[in-house]
């Protein structure tokens, strides 16, 4: 009767790709008609969806089964994405899992863990419920393979949940629709068994998602992963009605570009070029050209980027590849704010619940500039005005922030303003006024500060829209 049941589904959901949309739906000429497209035509700009985009800055969390061997397999170090060690290494899902025996994280602190990513600048942490491993971070009563049966015992998502939400910050769940561990997950559908089979795993995710939800209601978003196979990419309908249920058990939640396919296989942006979910997630470890990929201001979207390149859990060996610096992750963020993004810094914790120095480092770097300049990042977006060489336009309102990375040897820097604007006044953000000057061209230059202030900085301009304001400079600087 079960496998009955399946079929029927089955043939239903076969039915759904091939019959057309009911009839009196119009669709306009040019585009496909679709049933699992957009489910928005316009950005969402309700209270939840100004939250997101008003944070800007988030931490993930990277942390599962993978942590433990650390990149290294029975002595062969990976130069790999260490989260990805069970597939380079080809281990079989037995031995993976025998790594749960070995799950003690004695030095894991909940609440250590939210001070220090609050400390980095964050206003929300992503946390990676379930990686590819199938390894579960809650107790789901759905599968063996969670927190619950290990030496740990402990409900780890939970203690997060609970801790970062007492810091003041927004909980994001990770979760990948890829899972390993489960028999039914297929790649492909290449048979009427492989159907049935995945037919009984969507049913298993379904499961595992209402879960998440319940259990912890406080979530506010959900970033989907691992959804990139054929086999998902043919049930359309099942990632419409995914983000659907989400946003009926959580009011308000976002949910990303990447869990959405439409009728035609189409990801993060249906076959009419629309959106699908409430931000685009295709960037990540890059970031949109500031130049040629304007169109990204257009919508909601968020970049996540790593540490080490390409390294998202814990890795015992970081000099296997370049590491970044506090001010080149400083640019990145910057760098997505002046695009209308948030950017997402990734931290891998250690197996024993501590993160790496180089981590807490890259936290107290990141903190204390923010401390000083995150005016330019909170709140802020596109400026509509194209990159300079020095660095990049953030803007709120009718402010309009100078991010400098670049210190011209001229000690002017150049500013382009649209036809009847013009800079009305220039400041460092303590307040100490900066020399404004008109080029012959129409063009203006701001002086750089007498001291140079040996890092990334930030001047404040004010706006006018009135033409000339010569007078006005001369009164701010006096």
């Amino acid at each position: 009767m079960w496998h009955m049941k399946n079929r029927l589904s089955l043939l239903l959901v076969t039915l759904m790709f091939t019959v057309l949309p009911m009839t009196g739906q119009k669709t306009p000429v040019g585009e496909y008609s679709l049933k699992y497209g957009a489910s928005c035509s316009e950005p969402r700009q309700d209270t939840d969806m100004q939250r997101f985009r008003h944070h800007r800055l988030g931490a993930f969390v990277h942390w599962g089964l993978y942590a433990i061997p650390g990149g290294t397999w029975e002595g062969k170090t990976y130069r790999g994405a260490a989260e990805w060690l069970k597939s380079w290494a080809k281990v079989s899902n037995e031995d993976w899992m025998k790594l749960m025996a070995q799950w003690n994280p004695e030095r894991f602190d909940a609440r250590a863990w939210a001070r220090m990513l609050k400390a980095s600048g964050a206003r929300y942490v992503k946390i990676t419920t379930k990686h590819h491993e199938g390894f579960c971070l809650w107790p789901s009563r759905l599968t063996p393979f969670t927190v619950e049966h290990t030496p740990h015992g402990r409900d780890v998502l939970g203690e997060l949940v609970e801790a970062v939400n007492d810091e003041g910050m927004d909980v994001h769940f990770y979760f990948s629709v890829m899972d390993w561990s489960h028999p039914d997950y297929r790649s492909s559908l290449r048979t009427s068994q492989d159907s049935v089979a995945f037919a009984r795993f969507l049913d298993f995710t379904e499961g595992q998602l209402r879960e998440l939800a319940t259990r912890y209601p406080t979530v506010k978003d959900f970033w989907f992963d691992g959804t990139w196979d054929a086999s998902l990419r043919q049930n359309g309908w099942w990632t419409a009605k995914m983000e659907k249920m989400l946003k009926q058990l959580v009011p308000g939640v976002t949910v990303n570009s990447r869990l959405r396919a439409d009728d035609r296989g189409s990801r993060h942006f249906d076959s009419n070029g629309r959106l699908m979910g409430d931000y685009e997630s295709g960037y990540e470890r890059r970031l949109p050209d500031p130049v040629k990929d304007l169109k990204v201001t257009q919508w909601d979207w968020e970049a996540c980027m790593t540490l080490p390149e390409n390294q998202w859990g814990y890795h015992r060996d970081w000099s296997l590849s370049y590491v970044k610096a506090p001010h080149e992750v400083v640019e990145h963020i910057v760098h997505a704010v002046s695009m209308g993004g948030n950017m997402v810094v990734n931290f891998g914790p250690q197996p024993d619940g501590d993160f790496r120095r180089e981590e807490k480092d890259m936290v107290k770097a990141l903190g204390n500039w923010m401390k000083r300049y995150g005016e330019c990042v909170y709140g802020c977006g596109y400026a509509g005005l194209r990159k300079q060489d020095w660095g990049y336009y953030t803007a709120k309102d009718d402010t309009l922030y100078m991010v400098v990375f670049n210190r011209p040897y001229s000690g002017m820097l150049n500013v382009v303003m649209p036809k009847g604007q013009s800079p009305q006044m220039a400041c460092l953000l303590d307040g100490t006024p900066l020399r404004i000057e008109e080029t012959a061209s129409g063009e203006y230059h701001v002086a750089m500060p007498r001291k140079d202030p040996g890092e990334p900085f930030v001047i404040r301009l004010k706006i006018s829209r009135s033409g000339s304001t010569k007078r006005q400079y001369r009164e701010a600087l006096t």
